[in-house]
């Protein structure tokens, strides 16, 4: 449109024309257009008010509105205050004046304006305005300027003609929009229409004409058409200010909309405790904060207020579409910021939050994505919610979540203003108006930089025992949804500052603002890259994150279509309220584990999102919502001393029976998840990192773990790399597992079935093992076809037995029995590695009567499959795969006492077998093979004995003493004889294997043969030492254990070692052809001796003298005993022969005496009857 003529206006007041399209009213439009935004937009509500709803949707009324006179304020007519109107304001209104009349020649101004402004402003009307208003608060001008003034401006906007010049200048502009084309003429609408859409005018000198106007009028609330009628009672009650004409100059009016823009802030803040602002008064003030948000001189209470502020932060930022206002609140903080800008600015932010609009940036960069997106179009909600600043951060947060497109600008704007959100929590009033108290008492004086919001947070965890009121909870979690920190750390501050060491060190691979950054701290949580206050803040903001999975930008975006499918969130919009915290995503993870046959299944990409979740949540407690709200009760009642890493849900495991109902429910599924992916131990997982890639690497790296990496790390839960943390960690899961057969996954997926078949009702895992160990074994005796339990189950229950041989405490019934034993005898002994239950055995003479009786149980069946045996196995590993790779591992403990005395065998390997020979020797019921062997023997030949044993006690060696002693008769079974004999022959190169010699030679041994004995040699020596040292023996119990000792090696060569290998060159060759046994070799090597014709080896030949002359002693301090003993003597007497010939002679001689003295009595006889 071209630029209109003078004449062509005649009618129009030249000041305001010509300034309108002046070159200089260019230059001077940045803040001409800020003031007319304001003052145009109080005009534009209130004839919006008083308008009936139209087509546009503006809400106009129709009521007939004409432009009143000059008056005061208050609406009388005539002077202003009474004083009388200047003439040069009332010759603003005739033409004659109007192209020449000029505010610098006014007398009452001419003082002002000589000593305010530039002098080539004089001849500009609006320049001089502008000059006079935006003075220094501390300059004062005349009552008279400051008066001419106000009715100059006041005559501008209530002159109708001013509209007619709209209608020139903005012709074209007003044909594009349409709502301003329908307005009324004549009315005032018109202008009204055109700064309400200002943002769309293109032409420019209509666009500078309205803003001019805007600027006149927005320098005094009282100007803006309708806004005081509005406010009238609410500026009164509110005791704002006076509302008339000289009690106030111009700069002081700004305060008034100040303290009414702190009023509605306050009532937001306190409710009912707040003086209610009238609905109409309420959008008159929203209507002029949105006016003014493109230009701070607009606002002019901030623009006062921050005057100084603006020169020393943003001397260099041009004023217009928000950028002065951003660039502010960006300094907020800042130490040099003046308290009162602070305020100002605080104030409009809250504005802000209140209806977004008030921030012209943010409007313009969001409006439309907000209309692509439908985020003001949910009709079940007030207008009112649909303005604030979090409903439109959460809905076009929803939409980038779900992968639509958000312009760059808008999502740039979003972060600007959550971080905005996060810095103050003065800007959310629902924070201030229920935390105030737990503000007061636990979070004062931390107002800066987002450290109050942090506190509240650290409250709202629940840390060091505090709680918070449920309002502040929602308000508190209401905040984080809408600032959305999990998608960008850096929104909040405090946590930006907090971690950036740690993100530069241990996150320096990801890229700034990424959503993983989040992740990577807490994969680094708890390790030596962390710092505490990073630590700190980040369990804060996790604590609200956790609470909606939304917050996790990642999970969402790869699970939002799972969780539509299985957990039927489409039901729940993404503003609503109605999701329960945390529901969502206990959902996914129940399906995250599912197999193919269960179907319902996540997605990969699903899944792996939802095992990081569970991964960072396993490290505290807290961030599982259902399992912190189900188990309150129980983490007070029970583990209210637990607050190291990780120890909350530790307790909660170990206290697992005692927890209510539901509360033992999560925790049980989530120990079964753990069961199943140990990884979500995270804690664990990093302290075994060192075992792991040394021994666990190739099941670490697998996909998807089946428990295969916890039965690893308890394989190999000895290792050198396994540290104390470690072992602690496997131990306790270990312990844990015994609850519950469920929580051992492998076992679970094995013996499911079998369980269920064979063992129902049974819990506990260490019943279930019991009860199908027993089927096992039952079946295995009865030799029955088909074993009832399934082959995979057996063999995953030979794993659990294995491992349950490890540690007393995963048997808790046999824990439970020596709990007391324990403590006395074992208290420096530590748990693990089977060293509890060793030290058990060596002191079992000393235990409690259950406790020994369930220890010897333990020992017979560590007997019956040496394979249970922990410490034999652990100790003895290289030896059995060296000497005993190919023999069953129920005969692994005879395998290895055969080979026992190679000069391969390893130390300590043999003492941990000669452990194992004591502890068999003991009781036959400890040695399956003898016990085997003797089924017969032992109750023809021991009866007694068994007559008085009891099954809790050992019987101390004494029914092998008595095998022995029938071995010496030659009476026992050939396979009895065969077992007693290798018995023998251990116990004589080993004294310790004979339990009765060492109970009755306790004093002796010690006394006689202490170097023999501390030797430990194992050739015998210390028997030797007895046998030589006889006639030394003062106990007669320790000599007839020494003089059964002598009688058994009369028995057999073999069971005396000494001998043996003294004489071995000797039996061999003159021996070669007697079976061993039975004393056959040793009456050869005495008939050997004998014979002069032989020549024995000078070693052998003095062994078999001493053994002789032993003997000799030996049957002269003891007896027969019986006609068997006496036998047994004549036999292996080297004078045998001799003897058994001068008792043949006797007998015969006593045949041949009787049978004379017969015959002589027989002829007696018959001569008597004779007789």
């Amino acid at each position: 449109m071209g630029q209109p003529t003078l004449s062509a206006h005649a009618d129009v007041p030249l000041p305001l024309y010509s300034a309108t399209i002046s070159p200089k009213m260019a230059a001077s439009g940045r803040v001409h257009l800020l003031l007319l935004l304001m003052s145009v937009s109080f005009c534009l509500c209130t004839l919006q008010g008083l308008k009936a709803p139209s087509g546009n949707g503006n809400g106009l009324g129709n009521q007939p509105v004409n432009p009143p006179a000059p008056v005061n304020i208050i609406g009388a007519p005539g002077p202003v205050n009474n004083v009388p109107v200047v003439p040069a304001v009332a010759a603003m209104t005739q033409p004659r004046r109007a192209t020449g009349w000029k505010l610098a020649e006014e007398q009452s101004c001419r003082d002002d304006l000589t000593r305010l402004c530039p002098k080539h402003t004089w001849s500009n009307n609006l320049a001089v305005l502008e000059c006079l208003q935006d003075r220094k608060e501390e300059t004062e001008i005349a009552v008279d300027c400051n008066h001419l003034l106000w009715n100059y401006k006041l005559n501008l906007t209530m002159d109708p003609k001013f509209e007619s010049v709209a209608m020139d200048i903005c012709k074209s502009t007003i044909t594009e929009i349409k709502e301003c084309s329908e307005e009324e003429r004549g009315k005032g609408y018109l202008v009204s229409c055109l700064v309400d859409h200002r943002g769309n005018i293109t032409e420019y000198h209509c666009h500078q004409y309205i803003t001019k106007m805007t600027s006149i009028i927005f320098s005094d609330y009282r100007l803006i058409c309708g806004f005081m009628d509005k406010c009238r009672e609410d500026i009164n009650t509110l005791r704002c200010g006076s509302i008339n004409v000289g009690e106030k100059d111009i700069h002081s009016q700004g305060e008034v909309i100040a303290c009414l823009e702190k009023a509605l802030v306050q009532e937001a803040e306190q409710q009912d405790q707040a003086h209610p602002i009238r609905e109409e008064c309420k959008k008159s003030i929203m209507r002029v904060a949105e006016l003014s948000s493109d230009d701070f001189h607009l606002d002019r209470f901030l623009y006062f207020s921050c005057r100084e502020d603006r020169e020393r932060f943003c001397e260099n930022t041009q004023a217009g579409e928000g950028k002065v206002y951003k660039c502010l609140f960006s300094h907020k903080f800042e130490e040099a910021m003046s308290e009162k800008c602070r305020e100002a600015l605080t104030t409009r932010q809250k504005l802000i939050t209140q209806d977004y609009k008030v921030s012209y940036s943010l409007t313009k960069a969001c409006k439309a994505d907000l209309r692509k997106h439908r985020c003001n179009l949910d009709t079940n909600m007030p207008r009112a919610r649909e303005a604030r600043l979090s409903y439109l951060l959460l809905c076009l947060e929803s939409a980038v979540h779900r992968g639509r497109t958000v312009s760059e600008d808008c999502q740039g704007e979003m972060s600007e203003y959550r971080r905005m959100l996060m810095e103050d929590f003065s800007l959310s009033p629902e924070i201030v108006l229920h935390c105030r108290g737990e503000m007061e008492t636990r979070c004062s004086g931390l107002h800066r930089k987002g450290r109050t919001l942090h506190c509240l947070m650290r409250v709202g965890r629940g840390d060091k025992g505090s709680t918070v009121d449920g309002l502040c909870q929602s308000a508190l979690q209401s905040l984080i949804q809408s600032a959305d920190p999990g998608s960008d750390y850096r929104i909040d501050r405090a946590l930006n500052e907090a971690c950036e060491s740690v993100i530069q060190t241990a996150c320096k691979h990801i890229r700034s603002g990424d959503p993983m950054i989040l992740s990577c701290l807490m994969e680094h949580l708890y390790t030596e890259k962390m710092v505490e206050d990073c630590e700190r803040r980040l369990l804060e903001l996790q604590y609200f994150i956790s609470r909606d999975w939304k917050l996790d930008p990642i999970l969402y975006k790869k699970c939002q279509g799972d969780a539509a499918r299985l957990c039927h969130t489409h039901g729940w919009n993404e503003t609503s309220e109605l999701m329960p915290p945390g529901a969502v995503f206990s959902c996914l993870y129940r399906h995250a584990y599912r197999t193919e046959e269960q179907g319902r299944r996540l997605s990969r990409d699903c899944k792996v999102e939802v095992q990081r979740i569970l991964h960072q949540r396993a490290l505290d407690v807290k961030l599982d919502p259902n399992l912190q709200k189900r188990c309150l009760t129980d983490l007070g009642k029970w583990c209210s001393d637990k607050t190291g890493t990780g120890q909350e849900l530790e307790c909660l495991q170990d206290h697992l029976e005692d927890l209510l109902s539901g509360c033992g429910e999560v925790v049980g599924n989530l120990t079964e998840l753990q069961s199943e992916d140990i990884h979500i131990e995270a804690l664990l997982i990093r302290a075994c990192q060192p075992v792991i890639q040394t021994h666990c690497h190739d099941v670490s790296d697998n996909q998807v773990d089946t428990g295969d990496l916890m039965e690893c790390l308890v394989q190999n839960k000895h290792q050198k790399e396994m540290n104390s943390k470690c072992t602690v960690g496997v131990t306790h899961f270990q312990l844990i597992q015994m609850k519950d057969f469920r929580f051992s996954y492998k076992f679970k997926m094995a013996c499911k079935e079998d369980v269920l078949k064979l063992c129902p009702n049974i819990k506990k895992k260490v019943d279930v093992v019991i009860c199908l160990s027993t089927t096992v074994r039952n079946d295995t005796l009865q030799d029955v076809k088909e074993q009832r339990v399934s082959l995979k189950c057996r063999k995953q229950l030979r794993v659990e037995e294995l491992e349950m041989s490890e540690d007393i405490r995963l048997e808790p019934e046999l824990y439970e029995v020596c709990k007391t034993d324990i403590g006395r005898l074992c208290s420096n002994v530590v748990f693990g590695n089977a060293q509890m239950m060793e030290c058990l055995k060596e002191r079992k003479k000393q235990l409690s009567q259950q406790c020994h009786q369930r220890v010897f149980q333990r020992q017979e069946g560590e007997m019956l499959d040496p394979e249970l045996d922990y410490q034999l196995m652990r100790v003895c590993k290289q030896m059995i795969k060296r000497f005993c790779t190919d023999a069953d591992t129920k005969n692994m403990l005879q395998c290895l006492k055969q080979n026992k005395l190679s000069e391969l065998m390893d130390p300590k390997c043999k003492q941990m077998i000669t452990k194992r020979q004591i502890t068999q020797n003991t009781d036959y019921r400890l040695n399956p093979i003898l016990r085997k062997a003797c089924k017969a023997d032992i109750p023809k030949f021991c009866q007694p004995i068994l007559n008085k044993a009891s099954d809790d006690s050992e019987l101390e060696g004494q029914v092998i003493g008595c095998l022995k002693l029938k071995y010496a008769d030659q009476r026992l079974s050939p396979d009895c004889e065969d077992q007693i004999r290798v018995i023998l022959h251990e116990s004589a190169l080993d004294y310790r294997l004979d339990p009765q010699l060492q109970i009755h030679c306790a004093e002796e041994i010690p006394g006689l043969c202490a170097e023999e004995a501390v030797a430990q040699e194992q050739t015998g020596q210390v028997e030797e030492c007895l046998k030589a040292n006889l006639l030394k023996i003062k106990h007669e119990s320790c000599k007839k254990e020494v003089l059964n000792m002598l009688k058994e090696s009369k028995a057999d060569v073999f069971v005396d070692p000494v001998l043996h290998t003294a004489c071995a060159l000797d039996l061999k060759h003159q021996c070669a052809a007697v079976t061993p046994g039975r004393g056959r070799q040793m009456s050869c090597l005495l008939a050997s001796l004998q014979d002069k014709r032989v020549r024995l080896q000078p070693e052998c030949k003095k062994r078999l003298q001493d053994r002789m002359d032993m003997w000799s002693y030996a049957a002269k301090v003891a007896p027969a005993e019986g006609f068997s003993d006496l036998a047994m003597q004549v036999m292996t007497s080297p004078s045998k022969n001799y003897i058994l010939f001068i008792i043949s002679l006797g007998v015969i001689v006593l045949f041949l005496v009787g049978l004379l003295c017969g015959r002589i009595t027989k002829r007696v006889t018959r001569e008597l009857k004779d007789r």
